[in-house]
């Protein structure tokens, strides 16, 4: 199976003025990637997020979330556009849009030829929940790509391994997990369920965030982690399961080199088989008393 040479975006929250500028920052962080030779983009969860106050000062989230959601397709569409001018394979922003009534975190999987699918998210955190009243997505899916099958669970997501695993057991080999996250505690929940994910599945694993303190944001006032790419532990791979990783806080791109083939003979040749021997789930927990 072909290598893939991945990118993923440690994204800075800036105060963007207008669409134009969002479109000018997109296109220089895929013309850094592709300068690396990058085949693959990922972009943090809600990293559009940013041009909200570009076009609502209430200060406030659900303002923001609304700006944004009347702006969703062309959004988007930029994202398309840039994807399909550098051929490169891109997972977007996740955006806040509506679908069917509700709204939805969507983030869009670009083709270099300009094909646009959509992974919802499906677990929604708190401030979602309680706060944007963002409806929970679809279930899981895989992509079809030149590199195989690709699952993506967007950061919350990726703390339930019942939804990486379905990907997993639809063909997925590398499961995208872009996030979003205000705290060290939140940014290491995702970062250690992803790693949890590529032991438990044998797979890769990669996470992105938005990065950066942005006082004039409701929404995106502090972003905090860094991207990384995880395998299994086990032969052929490094001895903690990193892959590659970022620096922390810091803005930038981080690469990786990934061969699926090295998922597919760990599998089967692997000090252990945790992608085989993934067990059903129990009938029920009895309890046990001391009486």
């Amino acid at each position: 199976m072909t290598r893939l040479r991945l990118a993923l975006a440690q994204y800075p929250i800036e105060r963007l003025r207008s669409l134009d500028d969002f479109e000018v920052k997109i296109d220089d962080i895929i013309r850094a990637a592709k300068e690396d030779g990058a085949q693959m983009l990922v972009l943090p969860e809600y990293a559009a997020m940013e041009l909200a106050a570009a076009f609502t000062d209430a200060g406030d989230a659900v303002s923001e979330r609304d700006a944004i959601v009347i702006r969703a397709e062309s959004i988007v569409e930029i994202m398309r556009q840039a994807a399909t001018r550098h051929r490169i394979w891109l997972l977007g922003s996740s955006v806040p849009m509506l679908r069917d009534g509700l709204v939805r975190n969507r983030a869009p999987f670009i083709s270099a030829d300009g094909v646009v699918q959509f992974q919802e998210k499906r677990v929604m955190t708190r401030f979602e929940n309680e706060e944007w009243h963002v409806a929970a997505g679809d279930e899981p899916q895989v992509f079809e790509t030149p590199w195989g099958r690709i699952g993506i669970s967007i950061c919350y997501d990726v703390e339930f391994p019942m939804l990486a695993r379905a990907q997993v057991e639809a063909g997925a080999w590398l499961i995208l997990s872009p996030s979003c996250t205000d705290t060290l505690w939140g940014f290491n929940r995702v970062h250690l369920s992803a790693r949890a994910r590529a032991i438990e599945n044998q797979c890769f694993v990669a996470i992105t965030p938005t990065v950066g303190v942005a006082p004039w944001s409701a929404t995106l006032d502090v972003n905090r982690g860094y991207a990384g790419v995880f395998g299994p532990c086990d032969r052929g791979f490094p001895d903690d399961g990193v892959i590659a990783k970022g620096q922390l806080d810091e803005p930038g791109l981080v690469f990786a080199e990934l061969d699926p083939g090295l998922i597919e003979n760990i599998r089967e040749n692997g000090g252990v088989r945790n992608h085989r021997d993934w067990p059903p789930a129990p009938n029920g927990c009895r309890v046990v008393t001391f009486e």
